[in-house]
């Protein structure tokens, strides 16, 4: 992804910024002096670093070993971020590292389409969808197509005059983006084009579908006979995943800057979490949408435009009891998932998901450092530079400055922590150290992170092309 990509996908949406529902920011600063404090009172969350300092490896966890878990085949990833949790550990896959083959799946992404939808799989098939909401089921074995259906509506915004880019008319870019998800022999797609679906899994013939008032950029997650999506007007929607039937609906405080992308609830047991656009992360009740508990992930400060967009793009983790959520506003933050209590927070700036796995939490920052952080205490045991520059060319680092590589969601893979990166490139690192084991060349930029099914690890490029790693 070229940094015109990125500050397209950083672009100010033009949006009446409304206070419906029942959501706040009134909640403290997590950064503010008077939360900084080493004991801090119910509900302020601990800054483990100072607001004026950048995060740095904690001395007193200096060659300091942490718990790993065991790696374990992954049967399936139904979801987005693998279950409905978005938390899956270490899995047992990609032992070689090398691509054993890659499968194009329709439009790739340009000016006019995205490739956003992060790949799903179960049932022996890799299920992807396209920049042009055109959804295929791949066998997972070899890459062939086992069938492909085309969703666009028939007069889908855009269609016929294009994406005139920002600053067109009403209709621009809402054709783009959206999701994949499977449950119960069925794949359910939230798309760009404003509706979201149901298809057989088996044979990709569409069962139901319902429109929804504006597009939806993400992945639909999928529990206990429900589908939920946030909308790129800040809203949770719901529908019952049998016949689509619309249930409640959330309404968080609309954002008039955002990235386009957005983020896949996580769901444990009767709470949903949800991350939006306007920083908000909110705890609600599954069954009925009540509110439980909400926070603000968006620092005091901001020094520039890009830093006035508060998104939290990358999905909220649920692991052993906290939630884990990251924004680009500038907070990765711990937070407990029964009381909402803040636990820790350190000023990270991301667009990627978290990933949690034994004693600590990995984050793949902005600005391209991987950071593994102490789950329980917010404490940093390494950081990785992935765009270091030092042993680059002046005219090496000229062109680096103009388009900086981005790097994706990572995944805990046979004892690598994998990352894939704007410039085509896989990297496999020492998730006890954070040096590099192995490079892979995928020749083709992505964004999003990788998942795993059986031994093979799986990426889809922004040129829609599906890669397997084995």
């Amino acid at each position: 992804m070229t940094t015109k990509r990125y500050l397209l996908l950083t672009a100010m949406m033009t949006a009446a910024v409304s206070v419906a529902g029942c959501s706040t920011i009134s909640k403290l600063n997590p950064f503010d002096k008077a939360a900084n404090k080493t004991l801090a009172s119910e509900g302020q969350r601990i800054s483990v670093i100072a607001f004026d300092q950048k995060v740095e490896q904690a001395e007193a966890l200096k060659g300091v070993d942490f718990f790993l878990p065991e790696p374990v085949v992954q049967a399936d990833w139904p979801l987005a971020g693998g279950n409905a949790e978005q938390s899956v550990e270490h899995v047992a896959a990609a032992a070689n590292f090398d691509v054993a083959w890659r499968k194009g799946f329709g439009q790739k992404a340009n000016r006019r389409y995205h490739v956003t939808a992060p790949p799903v799989a179960a049932d022996g098939k890799i299920f992807v969808m396209d920049g042009e909401a055109t959804v295929s089921a791949i066998d997972a074995r070899s890459g062939s197509t086992i069938w492909r259906k085309d969703l666009r509506p028939a007069k889908a915004p855009g269609k016929k005059h294009g994406f005139m880019g920002i600053g067109g008319s009403s209709g621009d870019r809402i054709g783009f983006g959206g999701g994949v998800a499977y449950a119960n022999g069925k794949l359910y797609v939230a798309s760009g084009f404003r509706f979201v679906a149901q298809l057989d899994a088996a044979t990709g013939a569409e069962s139901w579908r319902q429109q929804t008032s504006t597009p939806v950029h993400a992945a639909p997650t999928v529990a206990d006979g429900r589908v939920f999506v946030v909308s790129t007007d800040n809203e949770l929607l719901t529908f019952n995943a049998a016949d689509g039937a619309p249930g409640w609906t959330y309404q968080a405080l609309v954002e008039p800057a955002r990235i386009l992308a957005a983020s896949s609830p996580a769901v444990s047991g009767d709470t949903v979490v949800a991350g939006f656009a306007s920083g908000e992360l909110v705890a609600l009740r599954a069954t009925n949408g009540n509110d439980l508990w909400s926070e603000a992930l968006s620092r005091a400060s901001r020094t520039n435009a890009l830093s006035e967009i508060r998104d939290i793009a990358g999905r909220p983790v649920i692991f052993k009891g906290d939630v884990f959520a990251v924004s680009h506003s500038g907070v990765f933050a711990a937070t407990d998932l029964r009381t909402g209590q803040a636990r820790w927070s350190l000023p990270v700036t991301a667009i990627t998901s978290p990933w949690a796995a034994g004693d600590v939490v990995f984050v793949v920052d902005k600005a391209g450092q991987v950071i593994c952080v102490s789950r329980e205490a917010g404490q940093v045991y390494w950081i990785r530079d992935l765009n270091n520059t030092e042993q680059l060319s002046k005219k090496q680092k000229k062109k680096r400055a103009k388009h900086p590589l981005l790097w994706s969601t990572p995944i805990l893979a046979s004892n690598r922590l994998i990352t894939v990166s704007s410039e085509g490139q896989a990297v496999a690192l020492n998730p006890k150290t954070g040096e590099t084991l192995k490079t892979l060349k995928i020749g083709q930029r992505t964004l999003l992170g990788p998942i795993a099914m059986g031994d093979t690890v799986y990426v889809a490029t922004d040129e829609a092309d599906l890669i397997a790693i084995r």
